[in-house]
C-alpha cells in the first residue's frame, strides 16, 4: 500500500473519531471506547475492501458486514454516510431531540432526564443506539445482543456459498463479548463448514464494560484457540491500516477455511484521558472533556494531512 492510499484511511479513521464523538456529544449517550478502537478497521472495510454498492444497499452479491459489538454504531453510522448510503446530515438524527435538531451548542435540556442514559436518542430515527437493518441503509444485520453476531455472518457466508456466490461476509466483535458461549459454537460451525468466504476480526482493545478482559474472565490464547477450530488466524497492530489491508488479503485467499483476525487495538484510542480507560466504555464527554478530545483528534488530523 503506498503512502498516499495509506494516508487516505487514516484520515477516514480520524474523520470516524470526531464525527463518532459530535454524535455523542449531542445525544449525550454513546459508547465512545469501542467505537474509538475499531475506525481504523473500519476505514479499511468500506474505503479499500468492501464490494458494496451505497446506491443499491440490497444488491443480493454485495460483500456483508455483521457489527457484532452493536453498540459501537459511531463507527458504523459515520461510515456508513462518508461511504454514501445516506446524506451525511441524518448523522444529526441521533440526537434528534422533540422534533428538532439540535447542534451542542443549542442543546436544550429537558426537565426531569438524566442527560447521561440515552434516553434523548429519537425513537423516530433511522439511527438508533444499535444497528437495525429494517430502517438503517447499509446495514445488513440488527445486533446488540452481544455474541450473536458471527452466528448471523457465518449463515450469511453459507448462504452466499449455496447461491454461487463470490462475496465476503465480514463480522467483527470485541474481545469481551467472545466470552459468550454462542460466539464459540458458531466458530466450530464456521470451522466444520469451511467457510472460506467469512472473514471475523476481534477488535482486541483489552478491555470490556467491567475492567481488562484478563481480569473479568481471561480469554487465553485466541490464537491457539481460533487454530483450533479449524481457522486461518492473524494478530496484526489493529492501527495499522496497511497492516489491516495486508492481513485481509491473506484471508480471502484462504478460500478453504474461514479467517480470524485478532486486532490488536487500544480502546478510545486518539483521546489521551479515554485511552485504555474501561471508564469510558460508554458515556459521553462533558464540555471540558468534548472541547480537549475534539482538540486532540483535530490536531492528529492536521498533522495526518499537513
Amino acid at each position: 500500500m503506498n503512502k498516499e492510499k495509506q494516508r487516505f484511511l487514516q484520515c477516514r479513521a480520524q474523520d470516524i473519531r470526531i464525527t463518532g464523538l459530535k454524535m455523542v456529544q449531542g445525544s449525550r449517550s454513546g459508547h465512545l471506547g469501542g467505537a474509538f478502537s475499531m475506525a481504523e478497521l473500519m476505514a479499511v472495510l468500506y474505503f479499500d475492501k468492501m464490494n458494496v454498492r451505497p446506491e443499491q444497499p440490497d444488491w443480493a452479491e454485495r460483500d456483508r458486514f455483521v457489527l457484532s459489538k452493536g453498540h459501537c454504531t459511531v463507527a458504523l453510522y459515520p461510515t456508513l454516510a462518508m461511504r454514501g448510503f445516506f446524506p451525511a446530515e441524518r448523522l444529526q438524527e441521533f440526537r434528534k431531540i422533540d422534533g428538532h435538531l439540535s447542534g451542542h451548542a443549542e442543546m436544550r435540556y429537558v426537565p426531569g432526564v438524566d442527560m447521561s442514559t440515552g434516553s434523548l436518542r429519537h425513537i423516530g430515527s433511522i439511527l438508533q443506539g444499535h444497528p437495525n437493518m429494517n430502517d438503517t441503509p447499509g446495514v445488513d444485520m440488527s445486533t446488540g445482543s452481544l455474541g450473536q453476531g458471527v452466528s448471523t455472518a457465518a449463515g450469511m457466508a453459507l448462504g452466499a456459498k449455496l447461491s454461487g456466490y463470490s462475496n465476503t461476509v465480514y463480522a467483527v466483535m470485541g474481545d469481551g463479548e467472545i466470552q459468550e458461549g454462542q460466539f464459540w459454537e458458531a466458530c466450530m460451525y464456521a470451522g466444520a463448514h469451511k467457510l472460506g468466504n467469512l472473514i471475523g476480526i476481534v477488535d482486541s482493545n483489552k478491555i470490556q464494560l467491567d475492567g481488562r478482559v484478563s481480569e473479568v474472565l481471561d480469554t487465553g490464547d485466541l490464537q491457539a484457540k481460533f487454530e483450533a477450530f479449524g481457522f486461518f488466524v492473524q494478530s496484526i497492530d489493529g492501527h495499522d491500516v496497511a497492516a489491516i489491508s495486508d492481513a485481509i488479503d491473506r484471508a480471502k485467499a484462504e478460500t478453504g477455511r474461514a479467517s480470524m483476525i485478532i486486532a490488536n487495538t487500544v480502546k478510545g484510542k486518539g483521546v489521551s484521558f479515554m485511552e485504555n480507560n474501561a471508564g469510558w466504555h460508554g458515556k459521553a464527554p462533558n464540555d471540558e472533556q468534548w472541547a480537549q478530545a475534539k482538540a486532540e483528534l483535530e490536531a492528529q488530523i492536521k498533522e495526518l494531512e499537513g
